[in-house]
């Protein structure tokens, strides 16, 4: 992991620090548990609101292709870190969600657990060669690290295909009831950092009462989002969010348009533009 972190170049990162009443999606989970005995992931539910709110505004998962061109991603592909139990230990591995955007919340539900369990799909090929290369030992470990960093730099369909365009890193089921935000290093374009849920007193239709607030952090890269994208988009994803959009019916979140996953073959020229961040 380490290895990895270092790989990500100097990225201008802005941070936005949420508190996002999950009152509404927190019960529905624990009423459709109680009737079925069945848990419901709600990091699956946070990564289907993502890919949705990513499926209306695909700029905000663009990347950088060397210095003056952008790459944009039809697909919304989830990376997200899930822990596994090999033996008595616990593992921390990554699996990608594919085709987020056009997966119900149910779908996405099943693919989370069924990796947690081991029974995923194996690592391809390219992504061992990939681990194999960040473990070498000093210093053939830091000239594959430039060599990767330029590589990654020129090609951003590299480490989309292996991380996805999007990430949610889930953090807060270690400090349940316990507010902060977390702050870490990303890799995408936007990162959701999930804290930690806590009951709060919060104002509903002019009256104040107790609700599951969450602290919620997204993580922009601002070398290719600007302020007030970056502002729209966090709204919408709060909307749906707290909203419980999709929980109780099996829709994917937009229509599918390619399905494919790949690249735009257009590359955008960068333009030379005043932004205002707000």
């Amino acid at each position: 992991m380490a290895n990895l972190l270092n790989l990500t170049w100097a990225k201008h990162c802005m941070y936005g620090l949420l508190e996002v009443d999950v009152t509404d999606a927190k019960q529905f989970i624990e009423d459709y548990k109680a009737q079925t005995g069945e848990l419901l992931s709600f990091t699956g539910y946070l990564a289907f609101c993502l890919a949705c709110a990513v499926d209306e505004d695909k700029a905000v998962q663009a990347y950088r292709k060397g210095r003056k061109q952008l790459v944009m991603f039809d697909d919304v592909n989830v990376g997200i870190m899930i822990e596994r139990k090999i033996g008595e230990k616990r593992v921390l591995m990554g699996d990608v969600i594919r085709g987020a955007n056009h997966k119900t919340y149910r779908e996405i539900h099943q693919q989370i657990r069924s990796a947690q369990a081991n029974l995923a799909p194996p690592s391809t090929k390219m992504v061992s060669r990939f681990r194999s290369a960040m473990l070498l030992p000093w210093p053939l470990s830091r000239l594959v690290n430039v060599l990767l960093r330029m590589a990654l730099r020129s090609d951003p369909t590299i480490p989309v295909s292996m991380t996805g365009t999007v990430g949610i890193t889930a953090v807060g089921m270690f400090g349940e009831g316990q507010g902060g935000w977390g702050i870490a290093p990303v890799s995408h374009s936007v990162d959701l950092i999930v804290g930690s849920t806590a009951w709060k007193p919060a104002i509903v239709e002019g009256r104040i009462e107790p609700r599951e607030i969450l602290n919620l952090t997204v993580v922009f890269d601002h070398d290719v989002i600007d302020g007030a994208p970056a502002a729209r988009f966090t709204r919408r994803l709060v909307e749906l969010i707290e909203s419980g959009y999709g929980l109780d019916e099996d829709q994917p979140a937009l229509p599918s348009n390619t399905g494919s996953g790949a690249a735009r073959p257009e590359v955008a020229e960068e333009q030379e533009t005043n932004s205002v961040s707000v």
